[in-house]
């Protein structure tokens, strides 16, 4: 078993190998760090699945060595499959839960200043996923005990690419140069929820992609 693979997804080495592409390699010790992958053309690859938190420092440590793209991918539609400990098969379902590229701000939200990193490309991975798990009373309370045992990839979406300020822009910020607005105006003009405009607002001010001007009545008014 390679060096931090021990409770690697199947979602996770798909992607790995994927983007690594023909003549890369996985699992690169580089400094003090261990890359996901590393492509031919030189370009380092980590797929992350959950917060990009933990990547503050590795992230930064790699883009001394080259270029980084951080893949990350969201269910789009995410199928739920229970077994038992015998691993037969109890029952499958849709989780009612759709995920979007707006999902990407719960992971970008806690490392904001990742993307001004210079040479760090963020690809995120619209797909289907799989979650397999397992009846066996060691899971979370809210899952009645179930644990999760492994997520797989069903059906590839779509891949969307951010390398500059003004892809944010295109995907996030339906507005006008100058244009105010406020976490309720693009939460209606977008059709997603507030908390998601808030994580959004949030994060992009934090990267410098929108201006936090002031507030009105109990408003924060943004630019771009």
């Amino acid at each position: 078993m390679s060096i931090g693979t021990k409770n690697e997804s199947s979602l996770h080495k798909k992607l790995k190998f994927q983007y690594a592409g023909a003549g890369g390699k996985t699992e690169v010790v580089t400094g003090d760090f261990v890359a996901d992958g590393l492509r031919k053309d030189g370009e380092y690859i980590e797929v992350q699945t959950g917060s990009f938190g933990p990547l503050k420092k590795k992230i930064k440590k790699l883009t001394q060595y080259g270029k980084v793209r951080i893949i990350h991918p969201i269910a789009v539609v995410k199928k739920i499959e229970v077994y038992d400990t015998s691993e037969k098969l109890l029952y499958r379902r849709k989780s009612p839960v759709r995920g979007c590229i707006w999902d990407l701000f719960d992971v970008l939200m806690y490392a904001p200043e990742l993307p001004l990193v210079k040479g760090v490309v963020i690809e995120v991975v619209l797909a289907d996923i799989t979650e397999k798990r397992v009846k066996d009373g060691k899971g979370s309370w809210r899952r009645k005990g179930i644990s999760i045992r492994d997520r797989e990839l069903s059906a590839w979406h779509e891949n969307i690419i951010f390398t500059k300020k003004t892809d944010y822009l295109k995907y996030f910020i339906p507005f006008k140069k100058n244009e105010e607005f406020t976490v309720s105006s693009l939460a209606k003009k977008t059709g997603i929820k507030t908390d998601t405009a808030r994580k959004a607002l949030y994060t992009l001010s934090k990267m410098k992609i929108v201006i936090r001007k002031e507030k009105k009545g109990n408003c924060w008014v943004y630019t771009r």
